[in-house]
């Protein structure tokens, strides 16, 4: 064989150009890969880069596209019917190392066939890479040719792969709505969906964690001298925080020995909620049973204002503006002072 080598196999010619560093199909420039290698390589790093998922709509878009370009070509064909053209076709993906492929009932009526695959380089390419399921680039190829040569979209159905441990891949191929823009549309709506609900559950585990925080941080119990407590009241009460800090006073106050807690009402957002009356009161009627008498201060003239509007009864508290005030009354009821 010379630098520049014609010869022709089951109707189709094939062209070396060493110089010119070309290989021809049909006059079309072509390449030749090692399948089990080189192929094998190139699928492996598309499939870890994009993952198994993205990659298989990748691969079946690829083959349905390609598919569609060798559909084109046929086509042009003069005086060739569609069942001749099936024949030329596999014909020529034998000759070009394709694989044995096999058509099969075809109705041009109804646009419906079965093809029969077998051992296709995408079988010998997964084979290598120890897979066990086949692929869906060869299925989508031959769905993209017959859409180019029926002028319908074809789409198709795998019956059984080769992989599976068949002599042959069985694939039924028929007119239908699926298009590979249709895929990769789905695809992109469900990495979509699968981020956001990646991100709900970040939230979620982040509200979880600053929820435990302020838990955590919201109306501490501060022994500031023997036997006196105070617990400042922050922010906004809801019922569940309300409960979670009745829970927390109740169960701590003993290991104080605690005669007074004072509840510091400076902290309060806008007022006093109903929540945070009952908080109150709940807190108080409780502390007295173990002994301890509640003191509140904090309460600035706004804060009185909307006491006295309401149906809160908090006549049975002592009450003082500051919360020094209400440490000095708590040191003179123990007959105590601050020197």
């Amino acid at each position: 064989m010379g630098e520049n080598s014609n010869i022709n196999i089951g109707g189709f010619e094939f062209k070396w150009d060493i110089e010119g560093g070309k290989f021809l199909f049909e006059g079309e420039d072509a390449v030749l890969f090692w399948i089990s290698s080189a192929m094998k390589m190139f699928f492996d790093t598309i499939e870890e880069i994009s993952g198994e998922e993205a990659s298989n709509v990748v691969f079946e878009t690829t083959g349905f596209r390609q598919g569609l370009v060798a559909g084109q070509y046929f086509k042009n064909l003069k005086d060739v019917n569609i069942s001749e053209i099936a024949k030329l076709i596999t014909n020529a993906y034998a000759s070009a190392g394709w694989g044995r492929t096999t058509i099969e009932d075809l109705n041009t009526e109804t646009k419906t066939f079965t093809a029969y695959i077998k051992d296709s380089w995408e079988y010998k390419i997964h084979l290598a890479q120890g897979k066990t399921k086949g692929g869906n680039y060869l299925p989508a190829h031959y769905a993209g040719i017959f859409t180019g040569l029926f002028g319908t979209n074809i789409w198709y159905k795998v019956v059984q792969h080769q992989l599976e441990g068949h002599e042959y891949s069985v694939i039924e191929y028929f007119p239908s709505d699926v298009t590979i823009s249709n895929n990769i549309y789905q695809l992109a709506r469900k990495k979509e969906a699968d981020e956001i609900i990646r991100l709900e559950a970040l939230a979620e585990e982040k509200t979880k964690e600053l929820n435990e925080l302020v838990r955590e941080l919201s109306s501490p119990l501060i022994p500031v001298l023997d036997g006196i407590v105070v617990v400042p009241l922050i922010g906004k009460y809801d019922e569940e925080r309300s409960v979670e800090l009745v829970v927390k006073t109740l169960n701590n106050l003993p290991s104080y020995k605690a005669n007074y807690l004072i509840l510091d009402l400076t902290g309060l957002d806008k007022g006093i909620s109903e929540y945070t009356a009952s908080l109150i009161e709940k807190i108080g009627s409780a502390a007295c049973l173990i002994g301890t008498e509640i003191i509140l201060v904090g309460i600035s003239p706004e804060l009185s204002s909307i006491i006295s509007q309401s149906d809160m009864n908090f006549s049975k508290f002592d009450c003082f503006q500051t919360l020094q005030h209400g440490i000095y009354f708590a040191l003179g009821q123990n007959g105590r002072k601050i020197i």
